[in-house]
């Protein structure tokens, strides 16, 4: 696992790879390997997130739990896939919220989210590497203790970020978010077994963009070209 971080985010972090937690981590992902597992995302994309979007640039964050698990979709940013990749349902259920939240989004045809997360929308995943074909699989294994810390240390150090929490999962970690500091808007997760309970309607898309504006800050340009 190569510690691919953006400098801002290094900062911040760089105490966390020398604890014990992270050094089993290394370990169980070195043993997933020799065993002949196959893991996604590849290498270079478990810290996509951390890339793409420096601490310095960060508005907003879209938390999710596990990456896909099938050839080629993962990249390192919760919810998103690589191009040339049908966009998976939560997607789907996402741009169907957006076309009608936001006026004028036309439907992508990919589901590669890197423009989000080069504006500062910072795709976070609890888990950020999971074993082919095995949903869930690399969960318990260190990689919350890292994301909740993330989601501390953004709390602690930023100002007025928007923390997007969809379903059970991800509105746990509210307890980690100063909402004296921040925005969190929440609503059902958007998979097809929950979309119709509250995240069709939730309009966090336009939300968003209404605290950002207040806040000072250029709103994001939701729609993918």
């Amino acid at each position: 696992m190569a510690i691919d971080l953006e400098a801002s985010w290094l900062e911040v972090l760089h105490d966390e790879f020398d604890k014990e937690y992270m050094v089993k981590l290394r370990q169980f992902l070195l043993e997933e390997k020799n065993a002949g597992y196959t893991v996604y995302p590849k290498n270079g994309d478990i810290f996509n997130a951390f890339k793409k979007t420096p601490l310095t640039q960060l508005k907003v964050v879209i938390l999710g739990q596990d990456p896909y698990h099938g050839a080629n979709q993962a990249h390192g940013l919760s919810f998103s896939v690589q191009k040339g990749i049908n966009p998976p349902p939560s997607l789907k259920n996402i741009f169907k919220e957006l076309q009608q939240d936001i006026p004028g989004f036309q439907i992508p045809s990919h589901g590669d989210l890197t423009e989000w997360a080069e504006q500062g929308v910072m795709m976070l995943n609890a888990t950020l590497t999971v074993r082919a074909a095995s949903p869930g699989s690399h969960q318990k294994k260190g990689w919350e203790i890292f994301t909740d810390t993330v989601i501390r240390k953004i709390s602690e150090q930023k100002q007025g970020i928007v923390f997007l929490l969809w379903g059970k999962f991800a509105q746990a970690k509210a307890e980690l978010i100063d909402a004296h500091k921040h925005h969190v808007l929440k609503a059902a997760h958007p998979s097809p077994y929950s979309a119709d309970s509250g995240f069709f309607g939730c309009r966090h898309f336009s939300k968003t963009n209404e605290i950002l504006t207040k806040e000072g800050k250029e709103p994001i340009d939701w729609q993918i070209h």
